[in-house]
């Protein structure tokens, strides 16, 4: 709707998975780094969490990206199974023929470990991703611990990925995780975006699709930070429905009003005058501090 009235070639915050507006934050490199380092290790798990829409697909989908190519990578994408039922997964996932009629955990486990075996044989290495992770039951993830057994003198067979929301790592303090819980090499928490860097997401986004960031204002962009909280995900929302917005009024820049009753439409009112109350009140503080500093400074020259 408004691509022509701004100059763009394409959507440059539709919230579809785009590599080509894949941005990687400090932060997103970070854990990049932390997980590319955790499966060198030898231990068999790394864990990424983070909020809901802070990136932790797009540090996964460059993860895979940067894999070795004698790496087979099973993904489990729908969590919400049984033990028998992500073995099952993990069996289809492999590439793994069975016979439904003897399906129990050992007949699963042991078509698992012989596959673990021969790649290992064949100079492969196995990685297993598990999406949405905090969603795994207790005895599932269990039964994933029990397929990192296999082993040589040097690593495990099997490197599993555990991708999650925070309560994630709630779920492994439970006490009859805890061997779980020590298999992990890397874990990195990601958190949203700076206000710096929310900025230069979305001129990312925005050079990509032959736009310029100029077609925000500064105070709108300082709004965006402010609202969103720094996720990627509220961000490509709120800021494609002030685009449509501003091109409704024909206005060239997205202004501070128009970024806030894009927000409103999208998030309720209620939370868009809650997050700017609070910003507010974060500013009165701040300025109560300062002048308190200043003042204590001032004084002291006199005593």
């Amino acid at each position: 709707m408004y691509l022509n009235y701004f100059g763009l070639n394409d959507n440059p915050f539709s919230i579809a998975p785009n590599p080509d507006y894949l941005y990687m934050s400090p932060r997103h490199k970070e854990a990049l780094a932390h997980l590319t380092f955790g499966l060198r290790e030898s231990g068999g798990f790394v864990m990424l969490t983070g909020e809901v829409g802070t990136g932790k697909t797009t540090v996964s989908r460059k993860l895979l990206q940067q894999l070795p190519d004698n790496t087979q990578v099973a993904m489990i994408l729908n969590p919400t199974l049984s033990a028998l039922e992500l073995l099952a997964t993990v069996c289809d996932e492999l590439g793994l023929a069975y016979n439904s009629d003897k399906a129990s955990l050992k007949y699963f486990t042991d078509l698992i470990l012989s596959k673990l075996a021969e790649n290992h044989q064949a100079g492969i290495n196995t990685v297993l991703m598990v999406d949405e992770a905090q969603h795994l039951l207790p005895e599932v993830l269990e039964q994933l611990r029990l397929l990192t057994n296999l082993e040589t003198n040097r690593e495990k067979l099997l490197k599993v990925v555990l991708i999650g929301q925070p309560e994630l790592q709630q779920l492994l303090k439970r006490n009859e995780l805890r061997q779980l819980a020590q298999r992990i090499t890397a874990r990195y928490h990601l958190l949203p975006l700076t206000a710096p860097e929310v900025s230069a997401y979305i001129a990312h986004r925005l050079s990509v699709a032959e736009g310029d960031i100029s077609i925000f204002s500064k105070s709108t962009l300082r709004a965006v930070h402010q609202i969103t909280g720094g996720i990627p995900r509220v961000i490509n929302l709120l800021c494609d429905r002030a685009l449509t917005l501003s091109f409704t009024k024909q206005h060239a820049v997205v202004q501070k009003p128009i970024f806030l009753a894009a927000a409103e439409q999208i998030l309720g009112e209620d939370v868009v005058s809650q997050r700017v109350q609070s910003q507010r009140k974060w500013y009165l503080v701040s300025a109560f501090f300062v002048a308190v500093v200043c003042g204590y400074g001032v004084g002291s020259l006199y005593v």
